[in-house]
């Protein structure tokens, strides 16, 4: 027997340059107007009040808001109707005034009693994803979430063409695979060779099928590397030969990575090549220790130094007497075998020898260790505790600041 239980039919809505109104302007309007204005509507919020955000919107221009309460005629050339207010009745005539017009009106406060209703929505690379669960919103939006993660690690293969030869530099994070981007992550999987080192994501590797050729070009502090121009080739070579090549760095290609370097590489080839962002470990392993980089009257400027000449070196870019002048804080970077010397710079420019520091290796890791110290004694403090590559240097206030809840994996 048929279904007593009517289901709706999923359709796309072309909204651009339409009317759409929305009656209400609290939390729940403002997580659907976002959708809406992503379609260029034309949206018009009727309100008595509004939450911060819609009003941002409507002062950015977004959307207009008339702040009164609901009145007949708002809907007049609507082409679609949102009531969202938190007064049953209110919902209940804007409903009613809908259907007179042949308007469908979504309602928010009791979805069956609307002419349409809003599915559990997703964007990735182009598609829209839209779940309905027969007015079980936990479910719909469990499965839409479970759709888009599949789609976003490569466990389901959206392309119908395949993967255009050239070169995809991915950010890969601080080191937690959980912390690649989602864009990066559906680039990965689609690698036909991989071209990593050790500061990217290794447990990632192991998910890559059997056919995905893994190239190290590792750069191991104080010992071996493989040149820059060995990778530069590398991707190149790869990439002519109809590969499509994933260059995986750790944080990002463009702090202290050299992948602007690999691009001009690339670009000079006549090869394809795309930058995906990363996250770096200058602020990712801070946070990961509870520093904050910045911390509301304790820091209005954070600097990241390149630690991989001294302070003294001819080689050297950095202005260390301005740095040492400054107030906030300093992040260094590939800079633990030289933390004395940048320590000492500091202090001779004039940063207090007591000003806290915070030494933090693997950050983000299972391995993560933290020492925390001053200006004064950090280089005994890493020597002591034996503190290796890769690993970052807080400098400032904030690496002393009151811990919250909060705790490092290895509180040393």
């Amino acid at each position: 027997m048929p279904s007593s239980v009517s289901s709706p039919y999923l359709v796309g809505l072309e909204l651009r340059g339409r009317r759409v109104v929305v009656v209400g302007a609290g939390t729940v309007a403002q997580r659907r107007l976002s959708r809406l204005l992503a379609t260029g509507a034309d949206v018009l919020v009727v309100s008595p009040e509004a939450t911060p955000a819609v009003e941002g919107m409507a002062e950015a221009g977004q959307l207009r808001w008339e702040q009164r309460a609901y009145a007949d005629g708002d809907l007049d050339g609507a082409w679609y109707a949102l009531a969202a207010t938190a007064d049953p009745a209110v919902n209940a005539t804007v409903l009613a005034d809908a259907e007179r017009r042949r308007v469908f009106c979504v309602r928010a406060d009791d979805a069956s009693r609307g002419t349409a209703v809003t599915p559990a929505t997703a964007e990735h690379d182009g598609l829209t994803l839209g779940v309905l669960a027969g007015g079980r919103p936990r479910r719909s939006a469990a499965v839409r979430t479970a759709l888009l993660e599949a789609l976003q690690t490569g466990l389901v293969d959206d392309t119908a063409e395949p993967v255009t030869p050239g070169v995809a530099l991915v950010g890969g994070g601080p080191g937690d695979p959980d912390l690649i981007t989602v864009r990066g992550r559906r680039l990965l999987a689609r690698a036909d060779v991989v071209v990593t080192d050790r500061l990217g994501p290794a447990e990632l590797l192991h998910e890559l099928p059997a056919h995905v050729q893994v190239i190290d070009a590792s750069k191991i502090p104080y010992g071996r590397a493989m040149a820059q121009e060995h990778i530069n080739a590398a991707l190149v070579e790869h990439a002519r030969a109809g590969k499509f090549v994933v260059r995986l760095k750790g944080g990002d290609p463009y702090l202290f990575g050299r992948g602007f370097e690999e691009v001009q590489a690339c670009v000079a080839a006549g090869v394809a090549v795309t930058v995906v962002p990363g996250i770096t470990s200058a602020f990712a392993a801070a946070s990961a220790a509870d520093v904050p980089v910045t911390h509301r009257g304790v820091a209005h400027e954070v600097v990241v130094i390149s630690g991989h000449v001294a302070p003294d070196d001819p080689r050297s870019l950095v202005d260390w007497p301005s740095v040492g002048r400054l107030r906030g804080t300093v992040v260094l970077l590939m800079a633990v075998e030289r933390v004395g010397a940048f320590a000492a710079a500091l202090v001779q420019h004039g940063r207090s020898a007591d000003t806290p520091v915070a030494v933090v290796a693997d950050g983000t890791l299972r391995t993560q260790q933290v020492v925390r110290c001053t200006l004064a004694d950090v280089e005994e403090q890493v020597r002591a505790h034996g503190v290796r590559p890769p690993a970052i240097v807080v400098v400032g206030d904030v690496a002393g600041l009151p811990r919250g809840i909060v705790e490092p994996t290895t509180i040393v």
